[in-house]
């Protein structure tokens, strides 16, 4: 299945149309809006939005525990430098 990217709204048409924003936003997958012709925003269902964002989903902690490499141990050796001696 290929997702085209839907034509991009101007931001003054967004405006006039918000509410078709919305909804192709919800129905179709995310809206781009340009402003002086360059990209400026990207209008997402909350749906979409929560699933990019994580919410609602594992935390990373989850995600790397049930990685198939949780059991490899690192061998990271590192110097025993203390930092600097601080003067009194």
């Amino acid at each position: 299945m290929t997702h085209r990217t839907p034509r991009p709204w101007t931001l003054q048409d967004a405006k006039a149309q918000f509410s078709e924003v919305v909804r192709r936003a919800m129905e179709q997958g995310p809206q781009y809006v340009t402003r002086s012709g360059d990209n400026a925003v990207v209008v997402v269902s909350a749906r979409d939005y929560a699933r990019l964002a994580g919410h609602g989903g594992q935390s990373l902690v989850h995600f790397l525990a049930a990685s198939p490499l949780a059991s490899v141990v690192l061998d990271s050796p590192r110097p025993h430098d203390r930092g600097p001696t601080v003067k009194r």
